[in-house]
């Protein structure tokens, strides 16, 4: 299993198809929460404050996913439903096809720090 050292390296070594979903998800987060530091916990990605994520996101063979707070995919799960997505109990999870839009990431990134008291 790779060990990834940067956000960089993990969107390199995710599928191409996927590469834009997740450069754009990376600055979509990066502007949703401009002071959090980019970090790199269980192989994945994300956003947070010293070792805790407030948002994550990774690749996987035929989607990728956006991790967040419980609290924050139940406060949008509307949102979620009427963009057409997936949800479990921390993620959404996303493809080219059908991408997370912009506005939701930004709802659920604010919303999973509001619920980690950052």
């Amino acid at each position: 299993m790779t060990k990834f050292t940067d956000h960089d390296a993990y969107i390199a070594a995710a599928p191409e198809t996927f590469q834009p979903l997740l450069v754009q998800l990376r600055a979509q987060l990066a502007k949703a929460l401009p002071d959090a530091e980019e970090l790199i916990m269980y192989d994945m990605p994300g956003f947070g404050f010293e070792k805790t994520i407030i948002a994550g996101y990774a690749a996987f063979s035929k989607q990728c996913g956006l991790y967040v707070s419980k609290g924050a995919i139940a406060a949008h799960a509307d949102d979620i439903a009427s963009a057409g997505l997936k949800a479990t109990k921390t993620g959404v999870t996303f493809t080219q096809r059908k991408p997370i839009p912009d506005e939701l990431i930004k709802k659920l990134a604010l919303a999973s720090r509001k619920d980690s008291g950052m």
